[in-house]
């Protein structure tokens, strides 16, 4: 008798983005131990064997539905680069553009800080999220779009995932701590206020010289 494991289905594409955003629902409200297949079944107006046809357990359809949002969330930062970091004539006003616009996706996206809480509270559980997190794919975008700019001479990096790290800390940091992660509103000129001073820091430690 054969052990080998029942193959997937893709599915239906229209029933898959259903699964995976009752699932992140549901997930984010009730934790991982809690969460039932069937309520998200139910939420996503599919059968519970349908679930497990596309995902095969929960556990897989948990993984599957974090390395899913942090995929839409790295896409929409390469985007959040292109806009910012793309083509520009003042280097600094380009990082401020970023920093500000970085921060305030940070400070009012329920959902990543929601997503976050719920990597921190299961990461015991499931190494695998600390392991993809230290991976950092939005800090190695960051870190390539920086390199670019120290080739063209516009910053001084000799280590761009660390500069990356520095400057993503320098300009969410401070929001982060004064919203309590997304819980407090802060406006708009706040946070710009914080990204400014965090961009101008990052400037005296990786500005060339007549930044600096």
């Amino acid at each position: 008798m054969s052990n080998a494991p029942v193959p997937l289905r893709q599915g239906s594409p229209v029933k898959r983005v259903a699964i995976a955003r009752a699932s992140l629902e549901v997930f984010v409200r009730e934790g991982y131990a809690r969460a039932s297949v069937d309520a998200i079944a139910a939420s996503a107006g599919v059968s519970k064997r349908t679930i497990y046809d596309y995902y095969g357990d929960k556990e897989q359809l948990f993984l599957s539905t974090l390395r899913e949002t942090q995929e839409a969330q790295t896409a929409a930062f390469n985007e959040l680069l292109d806009r910012t970091l793309g083509r520009f004539d003042d280097v600094e006003a380009a990082l401020i553009r970023f920093g500000r616009e970085f921060a305030i996706e940070i400070a009012r996206s329920a959902e990543r800080a929601a997503v976050m809480r719920l990597m921190i509270a299961e990461v015991s559980h499931f190494p695998a999220l600390l392991e993809r997190a230290s991976a950092g794919s939005v800090q190695r975008a960051l870190a390539d779009r920086l390199a670019e700019l120290a080739e063209l001479g516009l910053l001084d990096v000799s280590d761009p995932m660390e500069a990356a790290e520095f400057l993503g800390l320098l300009v969410t940091g401070r929001v982060n701590n004064r919203s309590w992660y997304g819980a407090v509103q802060l406006d708009d000129a706040e946070i710009t206020r914080l990204a400014v001073g965090g961009v101008q820091i990052f400037l005296r430690a990786y500005g060339r010289p007549r930044e600096r």
